[in-house]
């Protein structure tokens, strides 16, 4: 309990500075560009079309029985978020040696307040899933999307998904203070991540024993509980809705652990 009252207490002394650095990434996010934070509802837009057009068109995907650009977009918008998070959080504290080395500021503040930056543009890109899901009410695609009193469940999902992707974040942020090569790998890691999710495919079309395998990937289970309330209009059940709390939480943990551990050794590597 005193540990909880210790992060809560330094979460408040350090409110102004974590909100100063997510005004920071925002500025220099969109420093020059003339449609500036609009990007953020534009992108998903154009790259759910350009998606679109390559699966659906080309190489012929498709879900039996669902809207596949709701699927698609559904997919993609919670990768990039996860993707995108996780690689500005690992690069948080390395980035950040300036300010780290003159005074002291609890470290984990840097990859939490990347994941919370990366989570604001999360939040406008869930403007054009939305009104997607509402297009698909008056013919665009053959099925329309689900709309019910599941979407309820769907801020809980969305907050699991980022205490898990928080705690991805930390882990990555304390690993490439110590080993700066995490900087190539983790491309790598996420290339072969992304074929391991079902962002444009179901996991229907692969062999009953890989499918059992693909079950184990975390952000499998994030998306396709969003899935099943947007697309089927089913809730998802009370054991997965407590596996994503345990994924996230347990995630955020062990972060957490190993980031407290190792933080002190940060100025010796840095």
């Amino acid at each position: 309990m005193t540990k909880l009252k210790n992060i809560w207490y330094n979460f408040k002394k350090y409110q102004f500075l974590m909100q100063q650095l997510i005004t920071r990434d925002f500025k220099v996010k969109y420093k020059r560009s003339v449609l500036g934070v609009v990007w953020s509802l534009l992108y998903p837009i154009l790259m759910m079309t350009v998606m679109a057009m390559v699966f659906s068109q080309m190489f012929r995907f498709n879900v039996e029985g669902v809207n596949y650009l709701v699927y698609l977009m559904t997919g993609i918008i919670m990768w990039q978020y996860f993707s995108e998070a996780t690689n500005n959080a690992m690069t948080s504290v390395v980035s950040n040696f300036a300010l780290i080395s003159k005074v002291y500021i609890p470290k984990y503040i840097f990859p939490v307040a990347k994941c919370i930056f990366v989570g604001i543009n999360f939040v406008l890109t869930l403007i054009p899933w939305f009104l997607l899901i509402i297009i698909t009410q008056f013919g665009l695609g053959t099925y329309p999307a689900s709309i019910n009193w599941y979407y309820l469940l769907i801020p809980y999902i969305f907050f699991c998904f980022f205490l898990f992707t928080v705690g991805v974040g930390m882990l990555l942020s304390c690993v490439s203070v110590f080993l700066r090569d995490m900087f190539y790998i983790y491309g790598i890691i996420l290339t072969i991540w992304n074929y391991f999710t079902p962002v444009f495919y179901s996991i229907e079309i692969l062999p009953v024993s890989l499918q059992a395998l693909f079950k184990f990937n975390p952000l499998y289970q994030f998306i396709t509980a969003v899935r099943s309330i947007v697309l089927y209009g089913a809730r998802p059940s009370i054991t997965t809705l407590v596996l994503l709390a345990l994924i996230g939480g347990g995630t955020l943990l062990v972060g957490a652990i190993v980031f407290k551990k190792k933080q002190d050794k940060f100025i010796y590597y840095i």
